[in-house]
């Protein structure tokens, strides 16, 4: 009569550890929703975070194929984080142009300013 007890013991632990890690479909959607995001806003190949965030997402999906559930979640985060950096170098570049611009602009209207009477 003790075997069956430790044998439901066995089983309910072992479900508790497919429960701990579930398929992080949500994640994977996350991820590649930010990597169009970060290419929608400029960021191509030769932008580094961007070679990650693919390269990482990439493997998240042969991970989760592999039912390395874990592996998988963790890789497509990352796979996410290095998307919205790619993302935000992207648009700080860009910004930084636009203040150079902006800058040129009122030191134009500042001359102008100062040359009239």
């Amino acid at each position: 009569m003790r075997i069956q007890p430790l044998m439901l013991a066995l089983a309910i632990t072992s479900l508790a550890g497919c429960a701990n890690d579930p398929a992080p479909t949500e994640q994977l959607r996350l991820s590649e929703q930010a990597l169009e995001q970060a290419k929608a806003v400029g960021a191509t190949d030769q932008v580094e975070a961007l070679k990650l965030a693919d390269e990482k997402l990439t493997r998240a999906k042969a991970n989760l194929l592999s039912q390395d559930n874990r592996d998988a979640r963790m890789r497509a985060e990352q796979a996410e984080l290095d998307a919205r950096l790619a993302e935000a170098q992207v648009l700080t570049v860009k910004s930084e142009e636009q203040l150079t611009v902006l800058q040129s602009r009122v030191k134009r209207l500042r001359k102008q300013l100062e040359a009239q009477p």
